[in-house]
């Protein structure tokens, strides 16, 4: 409200006009997690495949074979995610975009400044 009392109206919005580019772009954390967990699935089968050491135990040894396995994983992840990347930035549209911005209207109950 002003000081007269009197509600105020909204400003008018002015547009402004812009070329975008639009494209569908991948989560590269996404393929970073999904990467990591078949690396831990695949050392989980290969450490399986071979008989494991009895002073050492298999959790021991799969623990630390699945730091390289699950390094190796996210690091392909991260080539697959990057390359789906590189491929969306390719394939991507420009057109025209219009912004209307207007300024903030204090809710009810609020003081204004």
């Amino acid at each position: 409200m002003h000081q007269n009392g009197r509600v105020s109206t909204p400003p008018n919005p002015s547009p402004r006009r812009a070329q975008v580019q639009v494209r569908r772009a991948p989560k590269i954390s996404a393929f970073l997690v999904v990467g990591g967990l078949f690396g831990f699935l695949a050392t989980l089968v290969v450490t399986s495949l071979f008989p494991a050491d009895p002073l050492v135990g298999f959790v021991a040894l799969l623990g630390y074979f699945s730091l390289f396995g699950i390094t190796a994983g996210v690091l392909l992840g991260a080539i697959v995610g990057i390359a789906l990347d590189r491929r969306s930035r390719r394939r991507a549209r420009t057109i025209d975009a219009e912004r209307e911005v207007t300024e903030q209207l204090p809710a009810e109950g609020q003081l204004e400044d």
